[in-house]
């Protein structure tokens, strides 16, 4: 058996605010213990990815930055690549680049974007990978795909971290964790999105996250002891009583209270019952890196303190 990962904690940061708050939330994040401060993309009123995490970088010492993802579609993969490298020249080698293949339909359709079938998604992804590596590498890249051609285009600034920014490539259907097993260096174990655009809230039960654990570690083969398993937390709190929170979760996602505490998805009980099942999570499936929703950040600090790094 390979030795275990040590334990490693992110906060999917709420992308809002004044730069003040901003970048003392951040702060704050990296007092408590945390290791990555990570950052969706989405339209409407969040935070840009790319200057926000550069603020953030500019504010911390050691606390890693990164992308909880990047939506593929939204910029070719050349454009992201120089983001990407970009940011990890600003942040002295501390970015973390999260790329999916897109799931929000009502985002696609506000601006005009065709929301394609998921197999045509996935195709641009898996090509937007091969650019990206590329354009992180060596000399001049020349691609020709079915959705991005690329000639003869070295990439630049070249980032600090080699290869390139650790890869983190998250999803719950079978054809993107395969994708994800073989060419990222984490992977992260989520629900699985719908062929018609959105998440499917309720496939967040222990049975699944093991399948999908499973299906991450045959596709890796050899590559397995050199992939991190991720999980999103939907929230969590050392506490002994989590009704209010467990009930809110419970009904967005549509499952029944014991669903929710039951999940890999939560985080809800006390100190060593939590630290407990983590470690369990560990051995049984390899989740070792742990991202907690911003607003459960100061809730699960002890957690943190228990268990980071070990």
């Amino acid at each position: 058996m390979p030795t275990p990962r040590p334990f490693r904690f992110g906060v999917q940061a709420d992308g809002t605010g004044s730069r003040d708050e901003w970048v003392a939330r951040a702060y704050r994040a990296e007092a408590l213990g945390y290791d990555t401060w990570l950052l969706a993309d989405h339209f409407g009123a969040q935070f840009a990815p790319g200057p926000a995490l550069a603020a953030a970088a500019e504010a911390t010492v050691s606390l890693r930055i990164g992308t909880f993802v990047y939506a593929n579609d939204f910029r070719h993969p050349a454009l992201l690549a120089k983001e990407a490298a970009t940011l990890d020249v600003l942040s002295e080698g501390r970015f973390e680049l999260g790329l999916g293949a897109g799931w929000l339909r009502d985002e696609y359709e506000a601006v005009g974007l065709p929301f394609e079938p998921p197999g045509v998604r996935l195709d641009r992804l898996a090509e937007a990978v091969t650019i990206i590596k590329g354009l992180f590498g060596e000399g001049p890249v020349n691609f020709a795909g079915q959705h991005y051609r690329v000639t003869n285009l070295t990439g630049g600034p070249r980032p600090i971290q080699r290869p390139g920014p650790p890869l983190l490539i998250g999803g719950g259907g079978p054809r993107l964790l395969t994708l994800a097993a073989r060419e990222a260096g984490i992977v992260g174990l989520n629900p699985r999105a719908l062929p018609e655009g959105g998440l499917d809230r309720a496939d967040i039960d222990a049975e699944s996250v093991g399948r999908k654990a499973t299906l991450v570690r045959e596709a890796a083969g050899l590559r397995w002891e050199d992939v991190e398993l991720n999980i999103a937390l939907l929230g969590g709190a050392v506490t002994d009583d989590p009704s209010a929170e467990v009930a809110a979760i419970a009904a967005r996602a549509g499952v029944d209270a014991t669903t929710v505490l039951s999940s890999p998805h939560t985080l809800f009980g006390t100190l060593d019952t939590l630290a407990d099942r983590l470690r369990e999570g560990r051995e049984r499936w390899g989740l070792a890196y742990i991202t907690v929703p911003e607003r459960s950040m100061v809730a699960l600090a002890p957690l943190v303190a228990r268990l980071r790094g070990t």
